[in-house]
C-alpha cells in the first residue's frame, strides 16, 4: 500500500486543498466583462489568505467558446480574452510566491472542430491526420455507426460531407474525439502536456479522462436497468445519455497504458495529475485509475455533486469509493460544487431559505472526509444558484434542456468582491454573465472583516485542518446512525477523531457508545451545536449541528 510512504515523501496532493477558479467569472481586469488571467493574479492575496494548498484553474486555451474553454483550438496558447503566455507566466509566479501550487485543466479526450489536427483530418480520408478523430462509415441505411449519445444530447456521432462520414463527439458536435487508438495522436497529447510541464505548472486536472479511448468494435451501448447502472449518473434523468449502460464510448481498458505514459511524463516533472472520471459506476475506474505510482495520483469524484445528500447516500458513496481504492493504494478527490452544478448552498437547502449553519456544515464535511478536497470558487463566501433568465443564458446545454434542466450558467455568474461596486466589482464594463443580486451583500469586502460571516469561517477550518495530519491522511469508518445523522471516525495510527453531523433542521438526539470528550480549538467548537449528558452517554445535536470529539479513554492516554 502506498499511502504511507508517499505522504512521508511529501507529496502535498494527498489531503490537500484544491481551489477552483472558472477562469471566466472570478475577476476581470480589461473591462472586457470576462475574467481573465490578470484578474486571478490580481485577487490570489483572497485565495491564499483561505489557506488552501493549491489552484485549479478551468482552460484558458485558445478556443471558440462553444464550451467555454474546454473546446481548445490550440493547447499551447492563451485565448485573447483570458491575455497572454505572460500573464499565465506573472500569475504563476504568483501563486509560488503565495505558496500555491497550480493545477491546469488539460481537456485531452476531445478538440475544438476548430483546431488545425481536426481541419487537416476532415480534409479527406488519406490525409496524414486522418485517422487522428473517430470517423467511422454510416450503416447502410444512412444512419450513424452506433447507438452512442452524447452528454450534451442527441446522437454522439456528426455527419461530415467531405469525408462522407460521421465522426464520434461525447459532447458538443464542436468537440470531436482524438482517436487514443492512434499512436500519433498519444505522442502529440504527451507533448502539448509536455509544454506547460516546462512552463513550471504543478499539476494537470485531466478533463473527461475516462473519455478518452472508445470501441474500437463499434459495438452499441445496451440500454440501461436498475441492475447494471450506478447509482450516481453523469447526468439528469430528463437526459437520454442516461438511458444507456456506457459500456464501450468510455472507459476502456486500453486508457491504463496511456495513463502509465502519461504518469512517466509527469513525474520527470514533478508535477501531479487529477483525473475527472465521469462514470455510472465510477469507484472501480476510479481505483484502476490511481493505481499507486502506476497512473494518475488521484481521481475526482462527482458522487457528491448529486441532488441526494441524504445520511445513507453520503455514506454508501464514500464507503464505495475507500473500498475500492483500498486494494490499490489510489486516491479521490471530494467536492460538494464545480462549474457544471448548482451551487450547495442550494442544491442542499431542503428547499428552505438560506442558512449559514448549513453551509458551514457542508464545509466542515467536505474537509473531514478521507480524500482531498476542491472547493469551488464563491463556496467559502457561502453563495447560492443564480437565477439566469432564459434570454441571457449563454450555456448550450441548458439552452437545449431548458426548462426542466436551466444549465450551468447559474454556478457560473461572477464572483461579487465589493459590495458597493457596479457589478460587484466584478468588472467596469458589462458582465458576460450577469451579477445576481443575492450575491452582493456576501461580496469578499462584506464578509473579510466579520468574524461572524462565512468567510472568516472558511479561513478559520481551513487554519485549523492544517493542524490535524490525520483529516488529511487519516482512514475513515462510519458508524450506524438514523437519518439525518452521519457519524464516522478518522484514525491515523494511535489517534482518531469522531465526527458526528447532523443533516437536518431538527434537532436529534442520539446515544454515544463511549463517552467522548468535545474537541477544542476547530471553527464551530464554541458555537452551542451540541449536549452530551455523561451519565446516560446522550447526544443531542441542534439543527445543522456538527461534534467532533475524541473518546476520553484515548484522551487520557495522551495524557498519560
Amino acid at each position: 500500500m502506498g499511502s504511507s510512504s508517499e505522504s512521508s515523501n511529501g507529496e502535498w496532493w494527498r489531503g490537500a486543498v484544491i481551489y477552483q477558479i472558472y477562469p471566466r467569472s472570478f475577476m476581470d481586469s480589461n473591462g472586457d466583462g470576462i475574467g481573465d488571467l490578470p484578474g486571478i493574479t490580481a485577487r490570489l492575496d483572497h485565495v491564499a489568505s483561505l489557506g488552501v494548498d493549491a489552484v485549479w484553474v478551468s482552460p484558458f486555451f485558445s478556443s471558440p467558446m462553444k464550451d467555454f474553454g474546454y473546446d481548445v483550438s490550440d493547447y499551447r496558447a492563451v485565448d485573447p480574452i483570458f491575455g497572454t503566455l505572460a500573464d499565465f507566466d506573472a500569475m504563476l509566479a504568483r501563486m509560488h510566491a503565495l505558496g500555491l501550487k497550480l493545477i491546469i485543466d488539460q481537456v485531452l479526450s476531445h478538440t475544438s472542430d476548430r483546431h488545425a489536427w481536426f481541419a487537416e483530418s476532415r480534409s479527406s480520408r488519406d490525409n496524414p491526420k486522418a485517422d487522428w478523430y473517430v470517423w467511422a462509415d454510416p450503416k447502410p441505411d444512412g444512419t450513424p455507426p452506433t447507438n452512442w449519445l452524447s452528454v450534451f444530447g442527441g446522437s454522439a456521432w456528426q455527419w461530415d460531407s467531405r469525408r462522407r462520414q460521421y465522426y464520434l463527439h461525447s459532447f458538443l458536435a464542436e468537440q470531436p474525439d482524438l482517436n487514443f487508438h492512434c499512436a500519433q495522436v498519444q505522442q502529440a497529447l504527451l507533448g502539448e502536456v509536455r509544454f506547460w510541464c516546462e512552463r513550471g505548472v504543478d499539476g494537470f486536472r485531466f478533463d473527461a479522462c475516462n473519455h478518452q479511448f472508445h470501441d474500437a468494435l463499434l459495438r452499441d451501448n445496451p440500454p440501461a436497468s436498475l441492475a447494471s447502472i450506478g447509482e450516481v449518473s453523469t447526468v439528469r434523468a430528463d437526459n437520454p445519455y442516461a438511458m444507456q449502460q456506457h459500456l464501450y464510448d468510455k472507459s476502456q481498458t486500453e486508457n491504463l497504458a496511456f495513463l502509465e505514459s502519461l504518469r512517466r511524463l509527469l513525474d520527470g516533472y514533478g508535477a501531479v495529475a487529477l483525473g475527472e472520471v465521469g462514470d455510472e459506476n465510477a469507484p472501480p475506474v476510479m481505483a484502476q485509475y490511481t493505481e499507486f505510482g502506476k497512473r494518475l495520483h488521484l481521481a475526482y469524484s462527482f458522487s457528491l455533486l448529486t441532488a441526494d445528500h441524504s445520511a445513507g447516500h453520503i455514506r454508501h458513496q464514500v464507503e464505495a469509493l475507500d473500498h475500492a481504492l483500498a486494494p490499490t493504494g489510489g486516491w479521490g478527490c471530494w467536492a460538494v460544487s464545480n462549474h457544471d452544478v448548482p451551487r450547495v448552498a442550494t442544491r442542499w437547502n431542503n428547499g428552505g431559505a438560506a442558512d449559514t449553519r448549513r453551509d458551514r456544515l457542508w464545509l466542515m464535511l467536505l474537509l473531514t472526509l478521507r480524500g482531498s478536497a476542491s472547493i469551488y470558487q464563491g463556496e467559502e463566501l457561502g453563495l447560492p444558484e443564480a437565477e439566469v433568465p432564459f434570454e441571457l443564458l449563454q450555456d448550450p446545454y441548458g439552452r437545449a434542456f431548458w426548462p426542466e434542466f436551466k444549465g450551468r450558467d447559474g454556478c457560473r455568474t461572477p464572483m461579487t468582491w465589493q459590495a458597493d461596486l457596479p457589478h460587484g466589482g466584478f468588472t467596469t464594463g458589462t458582465p458576460w454573465l450577469p451579477v445576481f443580486g443575492a450575491h452582493l451583500p456576501l461580496a469578499v469586502d462584506n464578509q473579510a472583516d466579520d468574524p461572524h460571516s462565512m468567510l472568516a469561517f472558511s479561513r478559520a477550518l481551513l487554519r485549523w485542518r492544517r493542524t490535524q495530519p490525520l483529516l488529511r491522511t487519516g482512514r475513515i469508518a462510519f458508524f450506524d446512525a438514523p437519518e439525518p445523522v452521519l457519524w464516522f471516525e478518522r484514525r491515523q495510527g494511535n489517534q482518531s477523531l469522531q465526527a458526528v453531523f447532523n443533516l437536518g433542521s431538527a434537532p436529534v438526539s442520539l446515544p454515544l457508545r463511549e463517552t467522548l470528550v468535545p474537541l477544542q480549538g476547530h471553527p464551530l467548537s464554541e458555537a452551542a451545536t451540541f449536549e452530551a449528558d455523561g451519565e446516560r452517554r446522550m447526544l443531542t445535536l441542534a439543527p445543522y449541528g456538527v461534534f467532533l470529539a475524541t473518546p476520553a479513554e484515548e484522551k487520557e492516554k495522551g495524557h498519560s
